[in-house]
Order: structure tokens, then C-alpha cells, then sequence
């Protein structure tokens, strides 16, 4: 089992993100709650986010063993969420839905609200061949 981070591990974490975002990407649900939900609730959405891509990550893919890995554990976590949030970023960029020059807030908002599932969807991809 490997754990470092390769072009198998990219290919798999953006499709998976790509997997997930689309269809919320696609959803004037996700538009309008960038534009309401407060700062707050956004946050925790990231740390929730953070959360389960930790626990995911330390039971498929670390295998729960990270006692002499912790940096790695936390880079792969870490480096999973920034890239969903990249590739969630491509995806309102290609439906004309990220305002960052005219609403930049609403538009940081609708990544993160997005890259929630997408997030979610990369790691357990990600996961698969982990065994």
C-alpha cells in the first residue's frame, strides 16, 4: 500500500470531485445558499468537510495506521479538499456561476458550499484501490 500522493491519486480525486460537483454545481439551490448562508455555517461546512475526509482517509486509505505518517495523513486530506475545491472552481468558471471579479464573496461561498460533496466524492474514489 502506498501513500504517497501520484498521478493515480490526481486522476482519481478530480474525477471523483468532478462526479460529485456537477450535479450540485448544476443546482440554483446551491446558487441562492451562496448568497444567503452566513459566515458561520459556512465555516462549519469546511470543518464538517475537513472532518470526514480525515476519517475516510485514516480508515481506507492510511488503513488506520498513521502513528509514523501524520504528515502525509493530513497533506492527502488536506490536498484532496484543495483539489475538489479546484476542480469545483473549473466547473462554475464553465457554467459562468463563479462571480469572483463582480461578487467575489458569493462566489468563495459557492465553492465552498460545492466542494462539500465534491470533496467527499474525490476521497472515497480515491479510496478504492487502497485495499
Amino acid at each position: 500500500m502506498h501513500n504517497d500522493f501520484n498521478f493515480e491519486d490526481v486522476s482519481q480525486i478530480t474525477v471523483g470531485a468532478f462526479s460529485l460537483s456537477v450535479p450540485i454545481a448544476f443546482s440554483e439551490e446551491s446558487w441562492q445558499l451562496s448568497q444567503t448562508l452566513p459566515f458561520a455555517n459556512l465555516m462549519l461546512m469546511v470543518m464538517l468537510s475537513l472532518f470526514f475526509l480525515a476519517i475516510y482517509t485514516y480508515s481506507t486509505v492510511f488503513q488506520g495506521d498513521v502513528s509514523k505518517r501524520l504528515h502525509r495523513f493530513f497533506l492527502r486530506v488536506l490536498g484532496a479538499y484543495l483539489l475538489a475545491t479546484i476542480v469545483v472552481a473549473l466547473v462554475l468558471v464553465a457554467m459562468h456561476k463563479f462571480p469572483l471579479l463582480t461578487d467575489p464573496v458569493v462566489a468563495f461561498k459557492r465553492l465552498l458550499i460545492i466542494a462539500m460533496p465534491a470533496s467527499m466524492g474525490a476521497i472515497v474514489v480515491d479510496g478504492f484501490d487502497k485495499e
